[in-house]
């Protein structure tokens, strides 16, 4: 099962999880990322180019399925504008052994952090925005995957 989305609809962890599980592999890992509302902030939007970024994730989806022994993989990404405590994001493996589930998750969302062509802008209470820079500490991570 492989299974790469880039929508602006929300998405059921629940229903997701229930795929990965119904595989029957032995581990299902999960990560979903929230907005937060730190410093004031109040929305995130988005941006992308639609053709690029389904290319990109799911280049690196099948590049997570050469490197583990995955029974399935979901990755959903979020895109517009998304208030705080809203999903953004969601990668699901699944594997008959603990070890490639949560590997294979950390590396995804590790590349999705740092590599995926989405530009992000903050909004703030008061009108204020900014664009959201790469972090160093999130490339490092992704760049860890290479070795």
């Amino acid at each position: 099962m492989k299974r790469v989305a880039v929508q602006t609809d929300d998405f059921d962890v629940g229903a997701e999880l229930a795929a990965l599980e119904a595989l029957g592999g032995g581990g299902v890992a999960s990560f979903t990322g929230v907005v937060r509302g730190e410093g004031g902030l109040i929305a995130l939007e988005l941006e992308h180019y639609p053709a690029m970024t389904q290319a990109q994730v799911g280049r690196i989806v099948d590049e997570a399925l050469a490197r583990w022994p995955l029974l399935g993989v979901s990755v959903i990404h979020r895109h517009g504008r998304l208030e705080v405590g809203a999903r953004i994001v969601f990668v699901g493996t699944a594997s008959r052994h603990r070890t490639a589930a949560l590997e294979s998750c950390a590396f995804l969302i590790d590349w999705l952090k740092s590599e995926a062509p989405f530009w992000k802008k903050e909004h703030f209470a008061g009108g204020a925005t900014t664009w959201v820079a790469a972090r160093a500490e999130d490339e490092a991570k992704a760049k860890g995957w290479n070795g």
